[in-house]
This record gives structure tokens, sequence and C-alpha cells, in this order.
């Protein structure tokens, strides 16, 4: 049974990006368990899409699928557009979109070099920056970025340096914008998975906890931080990682 405090949020609506497959997928799922309504975001997989709106609306919940290209600013834009307009608002962003490239980094080229940041970092900066007005009118409002394990630790992974860079970035956008609308009742965090099952990096040999992380412990971590017991944490990037 749902505690008190996750019914209260009945009346929210969230928009997770890159939520037709994967840890997007679950985050949505979850969601839909403490909100009224959840958007589904994909690039290409539509078919997915329709499967979690089924999953999320057998929840009895509100659900829709958007297509967008997010590394487009304009597209960005236009989604949360889209889904302030079917749903009325959008009071929780997850912003989970971004593809992990595993490739020495003398060959990344330029092209690879701009998909992983504008797809990881400037994806999450259009989207936030197009939430934003409408949390602002509300004075109510969360934003989850999703990170790296090692953002803060500014390690050299020569085989995902592109992606590490991203989400380095993003750790900075997540504290800066975190710090200017704290005062309006918006939190602004990170949450940053370690290696997790399915991931492309399939070992659990490093993890202190002897196991890989599952996508219902970045889940809860999420369920955790948009909850009214988070209110007073923002700015804050929180490690999901088995030590």
């Amino acid at each position: 049974m749902l505690s008190k405090k996750r019914e209260l949020m009945q009346d929210k609506i969230a928009l997770v990006t890159g939520s037709s497959r994967g840890m997007g997928r679950d985050i949505a799922l979850r969601l839909a368990d403490i909100v009224s309504g959840v958007a589904v975001h994909y690039k290409s997989n539509r078919e997915e899409a329709i499967q979690v709106i089924k999953a999320i609306k057998q929840r009895g919940k509100l659900s829709a699928s958007f297509q967008a290209d997010l590394t487009k600013e304009r597209e960005a834009s236009g989604l949360i557009k889209k889904v302030q307009e079917k749903f009325g608002k959008i009071d929780i962003l997850v912003n989970n979109f971004g593809p992990l490239l595993v490739k020495p980094w003398e060959r990344v080229t330029s092209k690879d070099w701009e998909y992983i940041l504008r797809s990881n970092l400037e994806s999450a900066f259009f989207c936030l920056k197009a939430a934003l007005p409408g949390m602002r009118k509300r004075k109510w409002g969360r934003i989850i970025n999703i990170g790296y394990s090692r953002a803060e630790q500014l390690v050299a992974f020569p085989t995902i340096m592109p992606y590490a860079v991203s989400k380095t970035g993003l750790l900075i956008l997540t504290r800066t914008v975190a710090a200017s609308v704290a005062f309006l009742g918006i939190t602004v965090n990170m949450v940053s998975p370690g290696l997790i099952e399915g991931g492309i990096l399939p070992s659990s040999k490093s993890v202190p906890i002897g196991r890989l992380g599952k996508f219902k412990d970045i889940s809860e971590a999420i369920l955790f931080l948009v909850s009214e017991k988070a209110g007073f944490i923002t700015g804050t990037n929180l490690i999901v990682a088995g030590g």
C-alpha cells in the first residue's frame, strides 16, 4: 500500500525522456505508481513506447507517447510544449535520454563527439530550460538528471571519454540551475548509476556490494528525490553504484 506522502503526488504529471525501454521504461512505470500521469518520450522506438503507455494505463493512470530528437533544441522545446498541451503541465522532468559510446578516444570522430554531448548534455539543457517556466509559475517542480557514478571524481576513462565529459558537464548544469531556482520550490538533482544489469559494461567484480545494480535501484532513488520528503535536497548528486 502506498504511503500517505506518495498519495499526495497524485495530482502530478511526469515526463521521462528516453522512456520507451530500459532504465527509462522502469522509471516511467514506477513513477506511474505515485503520480496521475506519465508522458513517455521516444526517439525511434514507437512500438516499444506504446507498450509502456499500455502498462501505465493498466495502472489507471494517464499516459501518452511523444516522439522527438532531443539533440535538436527545436524538437526538445516542442516536446515540452506538446506534453504541456496534452496534460496541462509538467511537474516532474526526468532527463534520462542519452546513449553511451564505448570507443578508444583516438578513434572518436567529430560526429561521435557532437552526438554524445548533444544527447547527454544539451538535450537536458534544452528540456529543463523549456519546462522551467511552468514550474516557476506553479512554484513547484522536480528535475532529475541522469548522470554516471564517476562524474564528480574526474577520472580518466579513455574508452568513454565523450560520455564522461558530457555527464561531468551535466553535473555542473544541475548544480547551477538548482541554485538559481531553489527559492521557488523547484529542486534539481542528479542520480548517477554505476554498473547496471543489461548495460554495455556488465562486470560486478569492481562493485564492493558484490552485484550489478538493477533498474529499480535507480528508480527508487528518483522516487525519493521527487517526493516531498526530499524537498530540502537540491543540487546534489546521488550516486547509486553499490559503493
